[in-house]
């Protein structure tokens, strides 16, 4: 049963030793310094330095400095020596009045963190104030009858100094009917008192001059005097009465200038002048005078200034009734000012960060403000506010101190600038309100790099560009700000057909303007893939990167190319041949061409620009077929010289033209015969072509006529023996006559030729192919056996083992110009 109340003991000497602890820690927070007034600006007051933990040169790096509730500051920081100085004069009356301990508290703020440190200064009262009274003569009247041993209170005299240097005694002249003596109140006011030794005869002396001296207990003591003057009058039976020893009334601060706020009264039993009372104050400070009016015959006290509670909440002062023979009481007035809800709280700033980056940490102190309101009670208590919707939010400090901190994250680029409403309200009825804006600028990070509007672009150029011509505009966008969003422009590196791409185009690095350094060539190239890199000048840098993929249009700048037939190389000329007995449409050779370029440039045309006979030949639009337009005529010369244009569908077309020569005949002979007169061409490979034409017809010609006499005679002998010869004989009966041409009676076979164009969209992927030679109507096709192909006209010997030899007779193949 015991056990209980140990435990309960033991828990509440705990609970005791955590409150003083606590109490303990909250002062000992507090950095304490004394100094005493009237000290030289300038003058030592504390080393701050030291007690901070810091050096004196880091009280500027740390932004170290005072800050004060409002009033005038007192003290100031010296940078040198780290310690704390006066400011300026200091007078302990002034600031603490008649208060026994006068201590000034303000803060310390070390700016870098936002702390605050709480500082108190004693002020050390000197005697520098002389005791003084309100007037600086005292008139005193006493009845001529008056008894010994009466006492008549006098004026005191204010000290504003405290302890040892307030007043500390009164000393009266030396004279023959009065003495004096010394009361104390309850609050330690000394009231000097006349005391009447002698009794006065007014025949004898009808005034006494005393002086009256004040001196304060300072080292050296400071002292002041008064004249007493009094006055013997007659008889006067009673002296005026109070109703009441103490008046007190309470009013409220607001109440208007000239308000009556009491009156006091005093009743007199003389009768006739003995008996008229009048009032006045007794016991007034010099500023109470000027607030305060005291009508001297009603008694009505009234205010003549306004009354302000955070002034002074309480007011006492003594007033005094005296007749007109002198005789006089006193009275207390006690006049309590009621607060009321006047003033509204002030807010003031004591530390701002007028901007912040956007990359601000999360709890970082922006602002420290002090709230007050010169209110008290409710009427004083002040809260405070600012909008939800915002990435801040309050905290209490120290005292009346709050801070401002971010709660979220900024952004610069979502809003740049905040106007934060800080609200102070009072607990008054009805509550006052104030309200302070806080521009709080969100300075940019370089935390965006630079966008391009799209991930890609193509870019058409036509080719034969001009150099040095601008191709493209690259733009890219930065939400940051100033250095941060300047972006500059650059290409990556890399390599086009062997080059490096810094040799066909480049870039403006301030405007993203891309210029082509080179003229482009569709044959060549046709397209470039180029990365730009947007970079911004933000330490360190951020970049982006847009693939430009830059397309070369084809332009009309290749004429079309004849492929057959093709120039000469050695002079000669390239001769056609068409039988006379070509039916219209007959093929007689094929115009060959491609174009370089690509598209609707690369279509070709043909057409039959001029011709020896008109009508007779025609060619295909789109073939370039060269053929027969109506059946040859036996005064249709041997030689035919046509001009074939070929032309292309660009804009504007270009053409290139060939010169065919075509050789009209239906035999050999008569090829022979007339080739001598057939002139050659005005081209400059005719000459030598020509001869090596005539030649190599004569020596086939020899040939074919000793190979024919050779067969005639083999087929004679055999005619009999050979039913397979007879046979083959009756085959060759049905070959059509149109296909050989007879010479002495012996038909040989004619070659027929076909060639096979194929072209594509790409005309450089276009190609010519020649087959093999289509012997039509022959003895044996022989494929097996080895060809001799010839520019010339040729005739060709083929021996194969095991068979009868063949004879294979090639027209004149067309000469390539």
């Amino acid at each position: 049963m015991a056990a209980q109340p140990r435990g309960g003991d033991y828990r509440g000497f705990l609970l005791l030793s955590i409150l003083l602890g606590t109490l303990w820690e909250a002062w000992a927070g507090r950095i304490l310094y004394s100094v005493s007034e009237e000290t030289d600006k300038g003058s030592f007051v504390g080393d701050i330095a030291k007690d901070l933990g810091l050096e004196p040169q880091e009280l500027a790096e740390r932004g170290v400095r005072i800050v004060s509730r409002g009033r005038t500051q007192l003290f100031a920081l010296n940078p040198r020596s780290g310690s704390l100085v006066t400011a300026g004069r200091i007078d302990r009356e002034e600031i603490c009045a008649q208060s026994a301990r006068c201590l000034v508290n303000f803060n310390i703020l070390m700016e870098d963190k936002m702390n605050l440190y709480p500082i108190d200064v004693e002020i050390i009262d000197i005697n520098d104030n002389v005791p003084r009274f309100l007037t600086e003569e005292i008139n005193v009247k006493i009845m001529e009858n008056t008894a010994p041993g009466i006492r008549f209170p006098l004026s005191e005299a204010g000290d504003p100094d405290v302890g040892t240097n307030s007043l500390h005694s009164y000393q009266l002249s030396p004279n023959r009917h009065f003495s004096l003596a010394v009361q104390s109140g309850d609050d330690g006011t000394k009231y000097p008192e006349l005391v009447l030794e002698r009794v006065l005869d007014r025949e004898e002396e009808r005034v006494h001059h005393l002086v009256l001296t004040a001196s304060d207990g300072g080292d050296p003591p400071r002292s002041s005097t008064a004249r007493i003057q009094v006055t013997v009058v007659d008889v006067n039976d009673h002296a005026p009465v109070f109703f009441l020893p103490q008046y007190q009334v309470t009013v409220p601060e607001n109440v208007p200038v000239g308000t009556k706020l009491l009156t006091v009264h005093a009743i007199d039993l003389d009768e006739g002048v003995n008996g008229e009372v009048t009032y006045s104050f007794w016991k007034i400070t010099p500023k109470l005078l000027q607030m305060f009016h005291l009508n001297s015959l009603t008694g009505e006290l009234s205010t003549l200034e306004g009354l302000d509670y955070e002034e002074t909440g309480f007011y006492e002062m003594e007033v005094q009734a005296q007749d007109v023979p002198g005789s006089l009481t006193k009275a207390k007035v006690l006049i309590t000012v009621l607060d009321v809800n006047d003033n509204a709280p002030e807010v003031i700033m004591t530390s701002l960060s007028s901007s912040i980056p956007e990359d601000t940490p999360l709890g970082t102190v922006i602002a420290l403000f002090y709230v007050q309101d010169r209110d008290s009670g409710k009427n004083g208590e002040v809260t405070c506010t600012i909008p939800e919707n915002l990435p801040f939010k309050l905290e209490k400090s120290i005292d009346n101190y709050y801070r401002l901190v971010t709660t979220k994250n900024l952004d610069r680029e979502t809003l740049s600038l905040y106007n934060i409403t800080l609200k102070a309200t009072d607990g008054g009825f009805p509550p006052l309100s104030r309200e302070t804006h806080i521009f709080m600028q969100v300075a940019d990070t370089n935390d965006n790099p630079p966008t391009f509007p799209h991930s890609s672009y193509s870019v058409y150029i036509p080719e034969n560009n001009p150099r040095g011509a601008s191709i493209f505009l690259v733009t890219a966008q930065d939400q940051d700000s100033e250095e941060n969003a300047q972006v500059t422009y650059s290409l990556a590196e890399d390599t086009i057909q062997g080059g490096p791409v810094s040799s066909y185009v480049s870039i403006n690095s301030d405007t993203g303007v891309l210029y082509a350094l080179q003229s482009f060539d569709f044959e060549h190239l046709r397209e470039l893939q180029l990365t730009v890199t947007a970079q911004d000048s933000g330490d360190p840098p951020l970049s982006s990167n847009m693939s430009l993929s830059l397309f070369v249009l084809d332009q009309n700048d290749n004429p079309p190319e004849i492929l057959y037939p093709a120039l000469p190389t050695d002079g000669s000329t390239g001769v056609e041949l068409a039988p006379r007995s070509a039916d219209p449409g007959y093929l007689v050779t094929k115009v060959v061409a491609v174009d370089k370029d690509s598209g609707q440039n690369a279509w070709l045309s043909y057409l039959l620009l001029r011709a020896s006979e008109p009508g007779l030949f025609a060619v295909g639009l789109h073939t370039g077929e060269v053929r027969t337009a109506r059946a040859l005529l036996d005064k249709d010369a041997l030689k035919q010289n046509l001009v074939v244009a070929v032309q292309d569908h660009g804009q504007p077309p270009l053409s290139a033209t060939v010169t065919l020569t075509v050789a009209v005949a239906d035999s050999i002979p008569e090829v022979l015969a007339d080739l001598g007169s057939l002139e050659p061409s005005n081209g400059p490979y005719n000459s030598d072509l020509m001869l090596y034409l005539v030649v190599a017809v004569a020596a086939v010609s020899c040939i074919f006529v000793a190979f024919v006499l050779v067969l005639l005679a083999l087929r004679l002998r055999r005619w009999l023996q050979s039913r397979r010869l007879q046979a083959s004989e009756g085959d060759l009966a049905s070959v059509p006559t149109s296909h050989y041409v007879g010479m002495d009676g012996v038909r040989a076979f004619l070659q027929t030729y076909s060639h096979e164009v194929s072209l594509t969209s790409d005309s450089r992927k276009s190609h010519l192919i020649f087959p093999q030679p289509n012997y039509a109507d022959t003895l044996i096709s022989q494929e097996s056996c080895e060809k001799n192909d010839s520019l010339l006209t040729s005739v060709g010997f083929h021996e194969c083992k095991d068979k009868v030899p063949t004879i294979q007779v090639s027209p004149a193949l067309p000469l390539f110009p």
